[in-house]
């Protein structure tokens, strides 16, 4: 059974920034849509951002457009989601996902993100 490893999470200061990566380790991974969700502490998981196989269609939630970017390196079978101007309601727990077909279907286990003031 392959698994997706999220590392780069911690804690980071308001208005700084940060990078998550997401290796996927015996999960298909090449011709997947690749995304990253989050989850504060009471509230509901949350899409942050999506990329097609090619890197041609990006998406972005609302609340992190213009401060996130999603990136992919398809021969390290790597996502990767660059965090600038943190704010504290980005802290949560960042997880990946692959998507087969319409179906968000392999996730990772995820890495907190706290940003403090």
């Amino acid at each position: 059974q392959g698994q997706l490893i999220e590392t780069g999470g911690g804690s980071v200061q308001a208005g700084g920034s940060t990078t998550l990566s997401c290796a996927a380790d015996g999960v298909t991974f090449g011709i997947n849509t690749m995304g990253w969700f989050r989850q504060a502490p009471g509230k509901e998981r949350e899409f942050v951002a999506s990329i097609n196989w090619n890197v041609r269609v990006k998406n972005y939630g609302d609340s992190v457009k213009g401060r996130f970017t999603i990136s992919r390196d398809n021969a390290r079978n790597t996502i990767y989601l660059q965090m600038n101007s943190l704010k504290i309601e980005d802290t949560a727990v960042y997880y990946c996902a692959r998507k087969y077909g319409s179906t968000w279907d392999s996730w990772g286990q995820g890495t907190q993100v706290t940003v403090s003031s």
